[in-house]
């Protein structure tokens, strides 16, 4: 059996996560209450959630191996590469957490590890 690659993360997301995140997030929200989102994401803190347990709070599919997306970050992850923080919401009215921004982080790398601790900004 392969043993896991060590997955490497940034201190803080990449400055080009918080408009992604914007431009999806107000595909949900109002443009207004998107951009306060983002605003608070901004000064979160970052916290740690176990890959699998991402999954299930936010109601998402796991996207397989062969995305592009995702397997460009499995690329990053096996060159010991760092990946970006997830950004994430507690959408409280619907009972999940949204992923604002690093779906296909988290499908990479939940492909190594469903056990993995990822660092992430929630709010």
């Amino acid at each position: 059996m392969a043993k896991t690659p060590p997955i490497r993360w940034l201190e803080e997301p990449e400055e080009q996560d918080y408009p992604a995140a914007l431009s999806y997030l107000t595909l949900l929200f109002e443009p207004k209450a998107a951009a306060k989102y983002v605003k608070r994401l901004r000064v979160a803190r970052v916290e740690r959630f176990k890959a699998k347990d991402i999954f299930r709070a936010s109601t998402l599919s796991l996207l397989g191996v062969s995305n592009s997306h995702v397997e460009h970050d499995r690329q990053k992850i096996r060159a010991r590469k760092p990946l970006s923080p997830l950004l994430l919401v507690r959408h409280t009215d619907g009972g999940k957490v949204i992923v604002a921004d690093g779906y296909h982080r988290l499908c990479a790398v939940y492909s190594f590890d469903e056990d993995a601790i990822i660092p992430c900004k929630i709010v």
